[in-house]
């Protein structure tokens, strides 16, 4: 059994039942729908068409719908525009098409915000630009390095604070359609502070969906716990991380992400160039294959796929080579794991997850079964990194979906129960027929005294199927 999540993007290179059907079959766990690359009906076509393609595999698919957030853009620019470098170029706030002397920009602050020396980065970095003067309505720069330049480009600032709006009035438009539409999970772009999450939080009223926090700005490193804290699970975006900060620091922040979040007990994922070159070759290179394996030695809960499955030429044989090869390096992490389980506390329901982590090992149990109602015991557990499979039963559907980005926690719907002895019958019949536990084996199972309550975890009993 598979332990990390396989999270993947959808676009047109996965349209149609077939393709969704084999990505389902390859192990996608987590279907990402992104709002800066599709309209609103192609989203609702695409969550149409996981739930569809979930329902026929009999699994738990979770569907995160990414929030587009305050990236920076320039507007139209003509066809066959290059800037030269040692050339110039300005930015402008009023709109019109651009071409080799400026282009508009999305920000209209921009002007305000920037000084004289500041360095700025068109398309992911390809494209770098030194400010030499502003005036009204016009940045003034010079190309320190020049290449082909189209319309729609992203635009960042390295060590600039701007003000900009962290949740825009388009975020917002499509959290509303979110809830309405039944997505699992929210991806913030751009976050910088824990006021960005608590803002899109209150923004959701009182109906919440689990936040996944991006870690993509400069800025959100001087807030990461709070961050961290603030959030259901938190992704390291890599890609605008990677010209927000200098190239060498990007495997340093990424590891203190990954320790900050597992420390916390959240859920983390690794994003953005997993395996590249697969968006058109059938092979990842050798270094790709290393980068997916030592996000798992480093324990993360899961991997994504974007370009590579979005608009690649083979989205299903990606994933399932980036299944391989997690399971390849799981192998090695699980059994050679170390203590890095998240901190202790004094909560019953987190001292109950650790214990239950230590029968585990002292039992040699087949699985640790968590009788849920709102998946927190099944994280808890999780968080503790057990080396037996753990199995989520929950009598709802959509707490099951949420649990499919939990590291080793594989979902599972059951019927209701009354007592604690029929809950732990049902725990049992759900462990064997997901096939974790055969006849005569042991399971620990967890749950609360006080059943159908959420958070009253307080009970864990070995059980003999």
């Amino acid at each position: 059994m598979r332990r990390t999540k396989l999270v993947a993007t959808l676009g047109p290179a996965t349209d149609g039942p077939e393709v969704l059907d084999a990505l389902v079959d390859a192990g996608l766990d987590v279907a990402r729908l992104n709002t800066s690359h599709a309209t609103r009906d192609a989203l609702a076509r695409q969550l149409e068409g996981v739930r569809e393609a979930a329902a026929r595999a009999d699994g738990h698919v979770a569907v995160m719908l990414d929030l587009g957030g305050a990236k920076l853009r320039l507007g139209e620019v003509a066809l066959g525009t290059e800037l030269v470098t040692g050339g110039s170029f300005e930015l402008r706030t009023a709109p019109g098409i651009g071409d080799s002397t400026g282009a508009s920009v999305s920000h209209p602050a921009l002007v305000t915000d920037l000084g004289v020396g500041d360095r700025l980065l068109l398309d992911d970095g390809r494209i770098e630009l030194l400010v030499t003067g502003t005036r009204d309505g016009v940045v003034s720069t010079s190309v320190e390095s020049g290449g082909t330049l189209s319309s729609r480009k992203g635009l960042n600032v390295p060590g600039v604070r701007l003000s900009v709006d962290g949740i825009t009035s388009g975020d917002l438009e499509n959290l509303a359609w979110a809830m309405d539409a039944g997505i699992d999970l929210i991806a913030q772009s751009f976050v910088r502070s824990a006021d960005d999450v608590n803002r899109l939080r209150a923004a959701m009223g009182d109906r919440p969906i689990p936040i996944v926090a991006k870690i993509e700005k400069h800025e959100a490193m001087d807030d990461l716990d709070a961050i961290v804290d603030a959030a259901d699970a938190v992704m390291v975006a890599r890609g605008d991380l990677g010209v927000e900060l200098p190239l060498e620091q990007v495997p340093v922040v990424q590891r203190r992400v990954v320790e900050v979040s597992r420390s916390a007990g959240k859920p983390v994922i690794i994003a953005t160039q997993m395996l590249e070159s697969m968006t058109e070759a059938r092979r990842p290179t050798r270094a790709e294959a290393s980068d997916v394996a030592n996000a798992i030695f480093d324990a993360v809960d899961g991997v994504m796929l974007s370009g590579e499955t979005a608009v690649g030429r083979h989205p299903a044989h990606v994933l399932a080579t980036m299944d391989r090869i997690v399971l390849a390096a799981e192998e090695v992490a699980v059994e050679s794991s170390v203590e890095i389980c998240a901190a202790a506390t004094d909560d019953i329901a987190a001292a109950v997850s650790r214990a239950v982590c230590d029968l585990a090992e002292t039992l040699d149990l087949a699985a640790i079964v968590t009788a849920t109602q709102s998946g927190a015991t099944a994280r808890a557990v999780a968080a503790h990194r057990p080396k037996v499979p753990v199995l989520a039963a929950t009598p709802d559907d959509t707490v099951a979906r949420h649990l499919a980005l939990v590291w080793g926690v594989r979902p599972t719907v059951i019927g209701s129960y009354e007592t604690i002895d029929e809950m732990i019958l049902a725990a049992a019949s759900a462990a064997r027929d997901c096939g974790l536990a055969s006849p005569g084996e042991l399971i620990a199972v967890t749950g609360g005294v006080a059943v159908h309550v959420a958070g009253s975890t307080n009970l864990v009993q070995v059980h003999r199927v």
